[in-house]
């Protein structure tokens, strides 16, 4: 889809678009390491959390459940094709649920909001993690039934991105990982690396997002029951 672009186009672009790339970081389990570390961190998680009535949003229809899920389907074949960070995708799926949790879609709209919302989502948060990023054109894989044109992405990102108040720095579970990788038996870890139990909790979370919701504090307890 393409539009016409408004004056406030241009600062989209320079704010999304022509922002540099961010530099490679270490892993998010390579940060948090002591009690203190995780109070903070489930102290934050309270301001990157859905409004408190998106589940009765979800059930009650302002919210197309069905849609919801067939973009994260999408986000998470996009973040495997690229080779995305898992965080990319959990932020990506993150931001869609709080955007819709404070934002009542178009009904009747045949998927393109959702479609045009997913896209946005995972665009910020490729440029949040991820050194390099594809072009807009270029992150609309896997036949979509809409093709959006590049200024309304970059206008549905800031939208998304002013809505979010710009709090795009959220907590998940993968900051969670190293502080539970360093408290576990050593009998317990003894036969994988590092790595290996990253990789499998990464696997799992993101397999398991499908049905979540983002209630508070449940990073914190999904990584607790991972181990």
């Amino acid at each position: 889809m393409s539009s016409s672009s408004p004056d406030h186009s241009t600062t989209a672009a320079s704010v999304i678009s022509d922002h540099p790339s961010p530099p490679s970081r270490p892993a998010p389990w390579q940060s948090y390491d002591d009690d203190s570390d995780i109070s903070e961190l489930i102290e934050a998680e309270a301001q990157h959390m859905v409004a408190a009535d998106y589940l009765r949003r979800c059930g009650d229809g302002s919210v197309d459940v069905r849609a919801r899920l067939d973009a994260i389907n999408w986000i998470l074949k996009v973040q495997e094709f690229y080779s995305f960070h898992p965080v990319t995708a959990f932020l990506s799926i993150n931001y869609m649920d709080r955007f819709l949790s404070l934002v009542s879609l178009p009904r009747g709209s045949s998927g393109w909001a959702y479609q045009l919302l997913s896209v946005a989502c995972l665009s910020v948060a490729a440029k949040m993690e991820e050194p390099q990023v594809p072009l807009l054109l270029d992150l609309q894989l896997f036949h979509p039934t809409f093709v959006f044109h590049p200024k309304t992405l970059q206008r549905m990102e800031l939208c998304l991105m002013s809505i979010l108040k710009w709090t795009l720095r959220s907590v998940t579970p993968f900051h969670y990982l190293h502080y539970y990788f360093t408290n576990l038996p050593s009998s317990s870890s003894s036969s994988f690396s590092r790595a290996q139990l990253f990789s499998a909790a990464s696997h799992l979370i993101l397999a398991t997002n499908r049905g979540n919701l983002f209630s508070p504090t449940w990073n914190g307890r999904f990584c607790l029951l991972l181990f």
